[in-house]
């Protein structure tokens, strides 16, 4: 199998052999060339899938998994809408069919993440269950009866769901989510309020913590917006627990012990869900693109594989979940 990961900075390829192992995972910048980004992103497929052949002329790929960012209609192949990333009403999965020439599956990049999450790692017990992505944008993958739920697409943008009076999102709303706490939107509005120009929400929670106020008015802040939306979340779905992944996840406690306070705070007769951090690790994306492409190539979604039964002795040394983390999932 051939696995694509793409992210609005990085893009991720794998490949993946008979037996499901990680035989090569390579990670490279996304290219961006305006309008005709979509178009480079396949090309570096093409030329991914190239360099895997060169390295590992053993392994022959039958079918490819890729996963991209932003509005993704699944069913239809297309990459709808990214803001970041600027292409609209894209083809993905039918020229990325043709230029690889094999069968392609293609899916939303948290969507992909969570699908690995649900069938190898920290949600794998629930059938209620939403695992959320919290990195340079925020998404989630909702999981009802243990099944996907896509809304045509559109499920799942938690990101752009309004809980602040501001700042303006990419997306053209105001108060966004992803605008207020997002890894990205962290670091940004830190450097807005103070004139500094630290690269990431890691560097402000490490000033909040050295007892920066400024820092800890944004932090505080990002995890009130969170539990606002985790509260919408769980009035509407009522999951058994809430995976939380991607950059901001490395918080660790940080993040996990006062995001529980503050939505405990919101709910009332609610279900609590568990909130828990994702386990698969840094590959969740590639591994999830890769048990897609099984399952195109098998024609039995759900069935467990070889990807499945081999893929968690090569993710968990990348895992950086505690022990008691793991044991709670």
């Amino acid at each position: 199998m051939l696995a694509f990961d793409v992210g609005g900075t990085d893009m991720k390829a794998a490949l993946v052999d008979a037996e499901g192992r990680l035989a090569r995972v390579v990670r490279i910048p996304t290219p961006h060339d305006g309008l005709a980004t979509a178009e480079a992103v396949v090309a570096a497929t093409v030329d991914l899938a190239a360099r895997f052949r060169a390295e590992h002329p053993d392994i022959v790929p039958q079918a490819a998994g890729l996963l991209v960012p932003g509005h993704v209609d699944d069913d239809a192949g297309i990459g709808v809408f990214a803001e970041n990333l600027g292409w609209r009403s894209f083809p993905f999965r039918d020229r990325a069919r043709e230029a690889l020439g094999m069968p392609v599956s293609f899916s939303h990049d948290v969507r992909g993440a969570g699908e690995a999450e649900h069938r190898l790692g920290a949600a794998a017990p629930y059938r209620d269950v939403v695992v959320m992505a919290i990195g340079t944008g925020i998404a989630g993958a909702i999981f009802i009866d243990g099944r996907l739920y896509t809304g045509g697409g559109m499920a799942g943008e938690m990101g752009h769901s309004r809980v602040a009076d501001g700042p303006r999102c990419a997306c053209g709303g105001i108060g966004c989510l992803e605008a207020v706490a997002s890894a990205a939107a962290i670091a940004r509005r830190y450097n807005a309020l103070t004139g500094a120009h630290v690269p990431g929400a890691r560097e402000v929670l490490a000033r909040a913590e050295a007892g920066d106020e400024q820092a800890r008015q944004v932090w505080d802040s990002a995890l009130d917006a969170l539990a606002l939306d985790l509260s919408h979340t769980v009035a509407l779905l009522a999951p058994e627990a809430i995976v939380i992944g991607g950059g901001l996840a490395q918080a660790g406690p940080a993040l996990f012990g006062p995001l529980a306070e503050k939505l405990d705070a919101i709910l009332t007769f609610h279900r609590r869900p568990v909130l828990l951090p994702a386990s698969i690790g840094e590959n969740a994306g590639v591994i999830g693109a890769a048990l897609r492409a099984r399952d195109l190539l098998a024609q039995t979604p759900g069935t467990r594989s070889a990807v499945e039964a081999a893929v968690p002795q090569e993710a968990a040394p990348q895992d950086a979940v505690p022990q008691d983390a793991e044991a709670a999932s």
